[in-house]
This record gives C-alpha cells, structure tokens and sequence, in this order.
C-alpha cells in the first residue's frame, strides 16, 4: 500500500510525515518545489506478534506500508500538474490529504489567513482540471481512431468512448471520478490513467495543539474519509519512548499513536484486509482486498501460488489462538480445505497447495 501525503504548502505535510515515520525530515522548507521523501513503516498488528509467539519463527514480517512526502503542489487551478509530479501522485493508492486548520505568525498562510474548505477545494479543482485534460486527449485519440477507419475494433473504439465521455460528464459536473460505479472492464480500461479523482483520500485537518476541528461542509463518500488530529504533537510523542508516549496520549486524550489510527482508517477505505503464513522459517501478514477469492490471495504471495492452485488449509486466527495451534485446530475440525471460491477473511491463517 502506497499513500502520499499531500496538501498545500505550509499545511504541515512534513509534521505528518515525520509523525508517521519517526523521522527528522525539516519541517520548515519552502513551498512550490517539486520534492518526494518516502518511508517504508511496518503495520501494527498484535496478531502478528502472537502468531510470532506461538510459533517462534526464524523470521517475522509485518504487513508494510509506504508513505511518501510529495512537495510540489500550489492548488492554482491550472490542471496542468508537470510531469514528474503527476507520475509520483498517479502511483499512489490513496491520498492523506493534509488541511491546514491552524494559525501559526511564525509561518503565515500562503493564501493570507486560515481557510480549511477554501484550500480543499483548490486542490480538489487542481485535480479535476488534470483529469479532465487527460480525458479530452483520450477522446481525441479516440476520435482520430474512428476517422481512420483502421486498427483496433470498432466495438472496442465505441465502448471506450462511451466510458470517456461519461467521465467528461461527471468532470464537467465537478464530480470527481471515485463517486463513479464503474464495472471491472471499465475500471480496467482506465487503469493506467492513474486518474487523481479517482484516488481514496483520507482528509486529515491538521490541528494546533488543544484546537478543536472546525466543522467543514464537505461531502464525505465511502471513499473519503476526514481525520482531525494535531500534528505538531502527534510528531514529537512519536519520537518519545512507549512509556513516556502513554503519559503524554494520556494526557492528550489521545487514544493511540497516529501510525496505527491513519492505517486503521486506510485499510478501512481502500477495503484491505491481512491474512497471515505461518511456519517455522517464517509468520507473516499480507495484505489483500477484502472479497478477495483465495486464488488472489495466493498471487500476492507468489504469482505461481495464484497460477497453480489446488486448494488452501485455512484456519481462523481465533481458533487458532484458542486451540493454541495447528495440530489441535486440525484434531478439532477448525482446519479446513477452501476452494477457488473462497471468500478470504480478515485474520485467516493460510496454507496454498499448488501444481505448476
């Protein structure tokens, strides 16, 4: 999983950043220069750790997830985003979306004073303004395609046509692409446009300390979702030993520390889940969509898992744990043989067996 942190310059990116990380990157760096910094950061997960336990493995590997620091966006509407800068934005999953909710003399607002839904709206018409300038040049191709006469199937022309100009629409409406149904051919055929619209976006208001989140009207869908938290604090607890961090979360009224949060809201809006492998060389937890079917599961271990699968044991892991292991999950019937069918579940145990 890939998130970039983005927002507009002096909204506190880098605060976040570092929080999430544990790092040290400078917090004070000047806006309108295109920069990226990522970090890759393990994901909490206690399940982990007592699947580790239980099996002493010679190796532990958590779940990972990748974020990146992306510098260079102004929000000035003109859609036309380098190079560069739009390929880093267009690999990402999802969007933290960082707002500026706090007054600080030291660092004045670009913009000349504090404007949550203003500066939102800047960045979600930057957006769109890209998107709609790729989906024009997509339709003029198309459109050339068709006078031509020649090459690809009409059938295929016209039905990409059709896709793109429902896209124009709901652009032209300023509805961004992700509030779109779209079926897996069509979200296929779209795939490698990496669309900015289309992206699941955490909108994280970021707050001085002892602020309150101000009330924003802006619509939230199943794919965006708004987090208020303080930054400035969050960044200097995460550098503080767990003993000490649990006085100051305590004192905060901070409820736990903003990795496991910002992942546990991530996982819930791009739809992942983590099924583990367990064994004596290694326990470890991956990460599929949820309503994935088990083959798929199998292929983000190895492709040829995916390619040449017969059947998964499965146990749940709180059988699992229960029984205190794989012999009496398998004595007690709570091993079982799944098919390609299989709907995988969060916290499932998986053994793929495979012919290629």
């Amino acid at each position: 999983m890939k998130l970039g942190i983005i927002g507009l310059p002096q909204a506190g990116k880098t605060t976040i950043f570092n929080a999430l990380t544990r790092g040290d990157r400078p917090t004070s760096m000047g806006g309108g220069r295109f920069d990226v910094h990522t970090a890759v950061v393990d994901v909490p997960d206690p399940r982990v750790d007592a699947l580790s336990e239980m099996f002493q493995p010679k190796k532990t590997t958590y779940a990972k997830v990748t974020y990146a620091d992306i510098a260079g966006l102004e929000g000035s509407a003109s859609g036309d985003l380098s190079g560069p800068l739009l390929n880093q934005l267009s690999q990402m999953d999802g969007f933290i979306h960082v707002v500026r909710c706090f007054e600080d003399e030291n660092m004045p607002h670009p913009a000349g004073n504090i404007d949550p839904l203003r500066d939102v709206a800047a960045m979600d018409t930057e957006f769109l303004l890209n998107d709609m300038l790729a989906v024009e040049r997509k339709l003029e191709k198309l459109a050339e395609e068709r006078k031509k006469g020649a090459g690809r199937d009409k059938a295929v022309i016209e039905r990409e046509s059709t896709l793109f100009e429902r896209l124009r629409s709901a652009l032209e409406a300023e509805k961004p692409l992700r509030e779109l149904e779209l079926s897996k051919d069509e979200r296929n055929i779209i795939a490698g446009f990496g669309f900015l619209t289309r992206k699941y976006t955490l909108l994280v208001l970021n707050l001085a300390e002892g602020q309150a989140p101000p009330e924003i009207d802006y619509p939230c869908g199943k794919r965006i979702c708004t987090i208020p938290l303080q930054g400035q604090l969050e960044m200097e607890i995460s550098k503080l030993s767990a003993e000490e961090a649990a006085v100051f979360m305590e004192e905060y009224n901070i409820s736990e520390p903003i990795l496991k949060r910002m992942i546990q809201a991530s996982y819930e809006l791009l739809d992942l889940q983590s099924f583990f492998t367990v064994g004596e060389d290694e326990v470890r937890a991956w990460t599929v969509r949820r309503g994935a079917l088990a083959p798929e599961a199998a292929g983000t271990i190895h492709s040829d898992l995916e390619k040449g699968f017969i059947r998964a044991e499965v146990v749940p892991y709180e059988d699992l744990v229960e029984l205190g292991g794989m012999a009496e999950a398998r004595n007690k019937g709570k091993l079982r043989l799944e098919g390609k069918q299989y709907l995988v579940q969060d916290g499932d145990i998986m053994h793929v067996r495979f012919n290629v």
